[in-house]
């Protein structure tokens, strides 16, 4: 078995929700008292979030890129990073390490691939939304992807940092989301994805008018696959 390295604490919130997924897929693939090797790295969001804030993407790649070294120092053979919007200064973790970055949009795209989907609405952070880095890695897999407008992913992102990453879950929110996915189905959109990692602490299938890749699910899924294999 592998040793996984995970990047995260952006948020912890949604980094529990991986190590939890991991080793619930280990534990029932080996039984018993079975769980996975997890080199983690869990880092100060407040930083992470200024430099975010300040636009400064290198200092936040640069935080990052020392994270995935120390995983590696601590004997990880595959690097994630646990949030969607920090793959922006993936291309800079990946050169920082000599071990394979397994990009969370790949999980999403292969995730979409395996029932057929090829228009995907987006909510996230309005980076995640606005900017071309995710999308373009979704493009690669044959995926074209949907948005909402100006004013929703304002409030999206909103919801995101005010409140999800804080710990914060609110039913208006989850309101809100509803009525976007709503849209997003009428511009096209044959599945949701939860494209920030702590979306599914809001809003589940359920709720959804559409399909839903909750991001973090299938990122933490397919990490699970690499370890067992």
């Amino acid at each position: 078995m592998e040793t996984l390295g995970l990047i995260g604490g952006m948020s912890w919130h949604s980094t529990a929700t991986y190590y939890r997924l991991i080793n619930e897929e280990v534990a029932a693939a080996g039984g018993g008292h079975a769980s996975a090797r997890i080199a983690l790295q869990s880092l100060d969001f407040a930083e992470v979030r200024d430099c975010q804030v300040r636009g400064d993407w290198d200092a936040a790649a640069a935080l990052l890129a020392e994270a995935g070294r120390r995983c590696v120092a601590g004997g990880a053979t595959t690097v994630a990073i646990c949030t969607n919007l920090m793959h922006k200064v993936a291309p800079q973790v990946e050169a920082a390490i000599d071990v394979p970055l397994l990009h969370i949009g790949d999980a999403v795209a292969a995730e979409a691939a395996r029932h057929g989907w090829r228009t995907l609405g987006l909510l996230g952070t309005r980076w995640v939304m606005e900017e071309t880095f995710y999308s373009d890695r979704l493009a690669r897999h044959g995926v074209t992807t949907v948005v909402p407008g100006q004013e929703e992913r304002a409030m999206v992102d909103a919801i995101v940092f005010d409140e999800l990453t804080q710990g914060v879950v609110r039913e208006a929110s989850r309101h809100r989301y509803v009525e976007v996915i709503d849209r997003l189905a009428e511009q096209g959109a044959e599945a949701v994805v939860f494209a920030c990692t702590e979306i599914g602490l809001l809003i589940g299938p359920e709720d959804s008018a559409l399909p839903v890749i909750d991001s973090a699910e299938v990122h933490a899924r397919e990490l699970a696959r690499v370890h067992l294999r």
